[in-house]
């Protein structure tokens, strides 16, 4: 009985990873709150893969100290509350309503990029874009490559900023040199348009454009599906409509079982959240982000928020995206710690 036992407890211990935590850190505008120009978020995975989720206006460049680690910078569309044609000025500095934040001639994507050294998981036709701002922030280099591959996967952190040649229906597998399995990253499809800021293109593109009365778009916008080593599965909707394959991908197929809804007026979901959720994604629990109203104060919901409104029709477990507020999610998409 005793050798047995031993070897039980010889196996658990061989795959520490497999029985903690994801953690997820929403890095906002103003701490402890959920406010009108929050989207970016840092996931990290218990074998140690950390990546960031959409930099847009949140970070103050890529020397954020509340950054830490990242060895993956996640980008769902072109639009400059996303890639990051302004950046914050300084955590707090603001309003809740509308944050200070200046200009960021590079992005704050491609400024994360640079700094972390790495690995862009985006669509082709915006990784160039993106590596292009890279090298233009490094004075000039080699043209940025595909992220290498062993195996299947690419091992993190990574030695040369690098693409994940990747798109619609992609998958991109990230892991540590020890780890015996990787974190799993789906491109999926997202409902919108995918047109890039006008501070973040040349001023002949500009004219152009303008004399049309046309935009720029790099391919189309996107989300992704993350299966992380604990079994959590994540859905981040980027910006979007209602569609089908909420149901039909993100559901039938990848099993998603946490949410990251982003909110919003231009995609409608203040009035269609309700039954993306409930009737098509129906994961264990959901955090919403992208409000583009103040959500909270104190740290707490305001009523009137439409937010607040939209959580009382959830069935899932809803919470909210705190910014500096760690949260901690079994396999099963269930909040554990930090909600």
């Amino acid at each position: 009985m005793k050798i047995a036992c031993a070897a039980i407890a010889l196996v658990f211990a061989a795959f520490p990873a497999f029985a903690q935590n994801v953690k997820i850190t929403p890095v906002g505008s103003h701490a402890g709150e959920l406010c009108a120009n929050d989207r970016a978020i840092i996931f990290e995975d218990p074998t140690g893969v950390r990546f960031l989720y959409d930099p847009a206006h949140n970070v103050t460049g890529g020397d954020d100290p509340r950054l830490g680690a990242i060895h993956m910078v996640l980008l769902s569309h072109m639009h400059g509350d996303h890639v990051g044609d302004l950046k914050l000025k300084a955590p707090g500095a603001g309003s809740c309503a509308n944050s200070e934040r200046v200009p960021a001639p590079n992005s704050t994507t491609a400024e994360v990029v640079a700094a972390k050294n790495a690995a862009m998981v985006m669509t082709r036709a915006m990784g160039g874009f993106v590596g292009n701002k890279v090298l233009a922030i490094r004075g000039g280099g080699k043209p940025v490559g595909f992220c290498p591959q062993t195996g299947g996967a690419t091992i993190v952190p990574v030695a040369a900023v690098c693409a994940s040649q990747t798109d619609l229906g992609g998958v991109f597998v990230a892991k540590t040199a020890d780890a015996p399995r990787g974190v799993e990253i789906s491109i999926v499809y997202a409902s919108h348009v995918n047109n890039a800021p006008p501070a973040l293109l040349s001023e002949a593109q500009r004219a152009q454009l303008k004399a049309d009365g046309a935009i720029l778009e790099y391919g189309p916008a996107t989300g992704f599906v993350v299966r992380f080593t604990n079994g959590l599965t994540v859905y981040l909707s980027g910006d979007t409509g209602i569609h089908t394959e909420m149901k039909t991908v993100v559901h039938d197929f990848h099993k998603a079982n946490l949410a990251v809804l982003n909110l919003g007026n231009n995609p409608g979901i203040f009035l269609s959240g309700e039954y993306v959720i409930n009737e098509l994604v129906k994961p264990a629990s959901v955090i919403l982000t992208h409000p583009n109203e103040p959500v909270t104060e104190g740290g707490t919901p305001r009523p009137a928020s439409r937010t607040a409104a939209l959580m009382k029709k959830l069935k899932s477990e809803s919470h909210l995206a705190l910014s500096g507020r760690t949260m901690e999610f079994d396999g099963k998409g269930k909040c554990v710690a930090g909600c």
